[in-house]
């Protein structure tokens, strides 16, 4: 049997399935890969011609190269009549854990894995970081992320439990602790809700007011922002997170990982839409972000950049830039537009597949003249 068939680029790349995968790459040597993400090296040999299995540890802390060193070496003392060794497993710390299983999850976004490194890193590992998973308890994990309850992030304290149970699964499946502590946290009765808010939005005949108002505001980028969202319908994280290689011709696609819904979402660009892009292109500062940070470009910009003007504005409370999706909706349905179509540019898709997929395709003409004639009302100028 041939042996070192696999590669480099073929192992970081393969990603989890439905159910558990191994990868092999001969001389027993196969990399296990779990439904969780989880990717452990392991090794098929016999001794006194029993099948056996041993785990050489789990990747990328240990990459191809070095599984096939342990595997030789394991191979050689076979040879000479020795069965490797039950040596104590040594236990990675949470924050090893956390790197190792981020860097092996090449399925996820780059979006979802910047936030999650960020909010184990700023909540979790300062304190916690250095222990060993195999000692983590329910009671620190619970101690830091009550600090997040207590200070009244209730959302994104479940998100970085979450975080936290993922990592924690990773750890079980390669033998790293016995019991994902973080899974035994019910976050709907450990953790606080904040008050249901509703975005703040413009009745119609208010709009022709607010757009004045904003363009004494000039061509800030925050002022850009607004615009664009109100002429794509978008909410505010798409539009902050849209980068340059989503847009082609007037026609700007969101890939599924950036949705609410996990479904692809197709914006068609008005004549002005294609205006406001042209001017962020020329200011872009080599970023892949059309939107990027104030201070590095190298990261989007702030998800409170919009609603910052708006407050400056004088329209705290009374208008948000999530809120154009209602006043949007209002005008289309007041305009007698297909009602169809309407949910499809906000991203509301039906349940039913089919139907989903038959809306995506039948209402792009009626969506793009649509948002013309939205566009067209709105006058921004400019």
């Amino acid at each position: 049997m041939p042996t070192n068939t696999l590669t480099d680029a073929r192992v970081r790349g393969i990603k989890p399935a439905d159910k558990p995968q191994k990868l092999f790459d001969g001389g027993g040597l196969y990399l296990y890969v779990s439904p969780t993400g989880a990717k452990v090296w392991r090794l098929a040999y016999r001794l006194a011609g029993k099948p056996q299995t041993a785990v050489l540890g789990p990747y990328p802390l240990l990459g191809l190269a070095d599984a096939r060193a342990k595997r030789d070496e394991i191979k050689r003392g076979l040879l000479d009549g020795q069965a490797p060794q039950k040596r104590a497993k040594r236990t990675i710390t949470l924050a090893e854990a956390c790197e190792a299983y981020l860097a092996g999850r090449n399925d996820l976004s780059e979006s979802y894995l910047s936030n999650a490194r960020r909010g184990l890193e700023m909540h979790v590992l300062p304190a916690l970081g250095s222990v060993p998973v195999a000692d983590l308890t329910r009671e620190q994990l619970m101690g830091e992320l009550k600090r997040m309850d207590a200070a009244g992030l209730y959302t994104y304290v479940r998100r970085v439990r979450m975080w936290s149970s993922q990592v924690l699964d990773w750890c079980v499946e390669g033998g790293h602790c016995a019991a994902n502590v973080a899974a035994t946290i019910k976050a709907d009765k450990a953790f606080g809700r904040a008050p249901v808010e509703h975005f703040a939005a413009l009745a119609p005949h208010e709009v022709p007011a607010f757009v004045e108002r904003l363009e004494m505001e000039g061509s800030l980028q925050s002022v850009l922002a607004c615009k664009l969202m109100a002429l794509t319908w978008t909410r505010t994280n798409e539009l902050r997170m849209m980068r340059w290689d989503e847009v082609r011709d007037d026609t700007w696609t969101i890939p599924a990982g950036k949705m609410k819904r996990r479904l692809e979402h197709v914006v068609p660009l008005s004549v002005q839409a294609l205006g406001i892009i042209e001017v962020l292109r020329q200011r872009s500062r080599g970023s892949e972000y059309v939107f990027p940070g104030e201070h590095t470009p190298k990261r989007p910009m702030s998800e409170n950049a919009v609603l910052y003007l708006l407050h400056r504005m004088g329209y705290k409370g009374r208008m948000t830039g999530h809120g154009w999706r209602s006043v949007a909706s209002t005008w289309a349905n007041d305009a007698g537009y297909n009602p169809d179509a309407i949910e499809r540019q906000l991203a509301h898709v039906p349940e039913d597949e089919v139907r989903a997929a038959y809306n995506r395709a039948a209402y792009l003409p009626i969506r793009r003249q649509m948002l013309q004639a939205w566009a067209d009302w709105l006058a921004f100028k400019g």
